[in-house]
């Protein structure tokens, strides 16, 4: 993919975004637009992106932070304060299908990269913001803040613990995958009418979203969910559960996976116990039916406990380290990594697979700036 005009076969060919955001969120939604076949040019200020810097761990010398997500773009420096580089910035833009941004509320405005400005010269360009908690706030739009203010470290954690954060910066994550749906049906509504538009996402709207069930009960019942640890709040039992030689997860969702769990661990008085019959039962009765459990899934090792479960038609499984959730995957044949560009940079693979038109990854996370000639080209402006 040497020549601008040259498109890759995925389903977005011909797409091209602008990319200015940094960090999490835009970058995750702009790689994944990538991974689809559209043309996604990374602009970065002289810093560069703050990713690039956040190692350990690395890999031949960048940070693996960066290198997980942004695979399959073009990549340009441009300085906003100095002329020449903001003109670049300016006809990228009034070039785009689609124009990702991430900066704070206002902060494209004078450079005349903000909305308004856009669509005055570009006005089928579908331009897509994200923001930390919507177009009025300047707070600073970090995923733990999010975390925190939308209720999500309220609710997980141990009961009598304090309340934690998830383990990966998830609040960015689903706000990359709102802004991708936020584009492709911005685009859809755009080759229909010839008009593009305004899509707004951010981190607090996200979470509120995510949190489904937990942020839902309080919505439409008033209810204010705690911290159940590892419970569900109304699914019972679902979740880990001591074994002879380390935990197994269960996932009991109805009434027959219980009665068949009951089978297996040979406990046939919980079956028929009036306490556990129905999941309300169990979920209110989970103080006097996790210790029956806990005795009888004591007598085997997980892994044995597995292969018996699963063949029964119980939900179950361990809890897995990184590399040995990769090996899972490789067994059950989803192939989880895919390598990038000529370099063959490995990475994780898009999750969607398409029938006629699969994901490809024919550029690695590119280095600063490794395309600004590549983009002067896609722009028209001949280089000497």
């Amino acid at each position: 993919m040497t020549d601008p005009e040259e498109r890759s076969p995925g389903p977005l060919a011909g797409v091209v975004v602008a990319d200015f955001s940094r960090v999490l969120a835009g970058p995750y939604c702009t790689m994944l637009l990538a991974d689809l076949g559209a043309t996604v040019v990374k602009v970065e200020g002289p810093a560069g992106d703050e990713t690039r810097h956040w190692m350990p761990p690395s890999h031949d010398g960048e940070a693996t932070y960066y290198l997980s997500i942004n695979r399959g773009k073009r990549a340009i420096t441009l300085d906003f304060d100095v002329p020449g580089d903001l003109a670049l910035a300016r006809s990228l833009a009034h070039r785009a299908d689609v124009v990702i941004a991430n900066f704070k509320p206002g902060g494209l405005d004078r450079f005349g990269l903000d909305f308004d400005s856009v669509h005055a010269v570009n006005p089928r360009a579908v331009y897509v913001s994200i923001t930390g908690f919507g177009a009025d706030s300047a707070l600073p739009g970090y995923d733990v803040l999010a975390q925190a203010l939308s209720g999500l470290m309220s609710v997980t954690g141990a009961p009598e613990g304090e309340p934690t954060k998830a383990g990966v910066a998830i609040v960015d994550v689903v706000t990359g995958l709102h802004a991708g749906l936020g584009a492709l049906a911005a685009l859809r509504h755009r080759d229909a009418t010839g008009e593009g538009q305004h899509v707004e996402v951010n981190l607090l709207s996200s979470a509120l979203s995510a949190l489904v069930n937990q942020s839902g009960a309080y919505a439409i019942a008033g209810v204010v969910p705690e911290r159940l640890g590892n419970d569900h709040p109304s699914v019972y039992p679902y979740g880990p559960f001591p074994t002879a030689d380390g935990e197994l997860v269960l996932a009991v969702g109805n009434d027959g996976q219980f009665q068949r769990l009951c089978r297996v661990l040979q406990i046939p008085d919980a079956a028929t116990d009036p306490r556990f019959l129905r999941n309300a039962d169990r979920s209110t009765g989970r103080a006097e039916l996790r210790p029956v459990l806990v005795q009888a899934l004591a007598v085997r090792p997980a892994t044995e406990w597995e292969a018996l479960l699963t063949a029964a038609g119980v939900p179950c499984a361990p809890i897995l380290t990184m590399d040995a959730a990769f090996d899972r995957a490789r067994a059950l044949g989803l192939d989880p990594v895919a390598h990038a560009g000529d370099a063959q940079v490995p990475g994780v693979r898009h999750p969607i697979s398409f029938s006629a038109t699969p994901p490809a990854y024919p550029l690695a996370p590119p280095w600063p700036d490794a395309d600004r000639e590549w983009v002067r080209r896609l722009l028209g402006d001949p280089v000497p």
